[in-house]
């Protein structure tokens, strides 16, 4: 099991897998926060295809296999797990030779084929809870994921849809989805999101991540989902709420403090 619940799992990375050398950039910056806390357990992310975007005009990303080389090299050169997105179950086999870590949007955490043959893969499975369900509906994707003997479980909260353009996150859902047995996540860029506010995508506001992340850790998270950049104002996908690169140490630091508090 790669989960340690007495260390803070964070998983961190761009949005999208632009570029190496974007991708170099954010995982040179990640390794100096392993070696500053043994605290921290850390997973590289980015999604070599952003394929729900709000315009057919938004950028999408790098492509599988331009991505999948990206991954391999961070994990080749840095030495850090890594995780992306999958989106249909023919998809999976490629990923998982690759990622250590299968990662089931928000707006696929239903898609039972997908769930089950993600599950089937033996790579860890992070399912981003959809903002259209309740904390207690994730004991049926758990559910799913445990019928096929998944062999490590995250689930991860990233609010819920309040009226238009809006999310909200309820602090409950840790507890709640917690009690499914498996650890709960709390991504704090995505929650921060502003879906389709922002003349065909979506804007943010990414001064709500630091205290909703630390709100998160008070309530029970077992980790934290971060997007980082290192110019997030140039980034091809949510840029508005991705944390700059230079800021995440200090972002981090405090959340450490309040999870130790627990």
């Amino acid at each position: 099991m790669f989960f340690d619940s007495s260390k803070l799992l964070i998983l961190a990375g761009p949005c999208s897998l632009e570029n190496e050398a974007t991708c170099r950039s954010v995982a040179e910056s990640l390794l100096p926060l392993l070696e500053k806390s043994s605290e921290l357990q850390l997973v590289f992310k980015g999604s070599f295809d952003k394929a729900n975007r709000t315009s057919i005009e938004g950028k999408r990303g790098s492509g599988m296999d331009e991505g999948l080389a990206l991954l391999s090299m961070v994990k080749e050169d840095y030495g850090l797990p890594v995780l992306t997105d999958v989106h249909r179950s023919s998809q999976v086999a490629q990923v998982a030779s690759v990622c250590d870590v299968l990662q089931i949007p928000a707006f696929l955490c239903r898609q039972t084929d997908l769930l089950t043959e993600c599950a089937r893969s033996g790579r860890i499975v992070n399912v981003k809870k959809g903002q259209f369900l309740s904390p207690s509906d994730m004991r049926h994707v758990v559910g799913k994921l445990e019928h096929e003997k998944a062999c490590e479980i995250w689930q991860t909260e990233r609010g819920t849809t309040f009226g238009y353009q809006n999310l909200v996150v309820d602090m409950r859902s840790f507890s709640i989805m917690k009690k499914y047995g498996h650890p709960v996540i709390f991504d704090a860029t995505h929650s921060v999101q502003l879906p389709g506010a922002g003349a065909g995508k979506s804007s943010g506001e990414r001064e709500f991540v630091k205290p909703l992340a630390r709100a998160a850790l008070a309530a029970g998270a077992d980790g934290l989902f971060i997007e980082t950049h290192p110019n997030p104002e140039d980034a091809i996908s949510d840029g508005p709420n991705m944390v700059p690169l230079s800021d995440l140490s200090d972002l981090l630091e405090s959340c450490l403090s309040i999870w130790k508090a627990r």
